[in-house]
């Protein structure tokens, strides 16, 4: 695909970033801007559309989307079910994050349906869940 810049991982596992790119653009196909895969401690972007520039602070917006790992527990029994995503709207797009265990994905996105969303998020909470014992907690060696 000649609109993709496929980014050299340090981080994370070459194989968990393999999945998420391809069931990002499964999901997402041509409105797919980025990928960046996130734990507590690490933060990578594994993914950037090659019209855009790299100029996203991801210290910043990993900050950010790491307070979803304590949020999630506020909206536990509750009527609306078990937590899914967070989707965000922006003047140039859409970011959403999926967090399962230990670690979570942001992917950004140009407009897309709702459904879509809801597709991109059941794919990326599965390869999530398949890769969640690769992950390295503190106190791992």
């Amino acid at each position: 695909m000649s609109d993709e810049t496929e980014l050299e991982t340090e981080t994370i596992d070459e194989t968990l970033a393999e999945e998420l790119l391809s069931v990002s653009r499964t999901a997402v196909g041509d409105e797919l801007r980025s990928i960046t895969y996130f734990t507590e401690d690490e933060v990578e972007q594994i993914y950037l559309r090659s019209d855009l520039e790299q100029t996203a602070d991801l210290v910043g917006f990993a900050d950010h989307e790491r307070l979803g790992f304590r949020s999630q527990s506020a909206y536990r029994n509750t009527q609306l079910g078990e937590y899914q995503a967070t989707v965000r709207m922006f003047e140039n797009g859409y970011l959403s994050r999926v967090i399962r265990g230990p670690h979570g994905v942001w992917v950004t996105t140009d407009d897309m349906s709702m459904d879509r969303f809801k597709e991109l998020t059941t794919a990326t909470k599965s390869v999530l869940d398949d890769h969640v014992d690769t992950v390295s907690t503190d106190g791992d060696d």
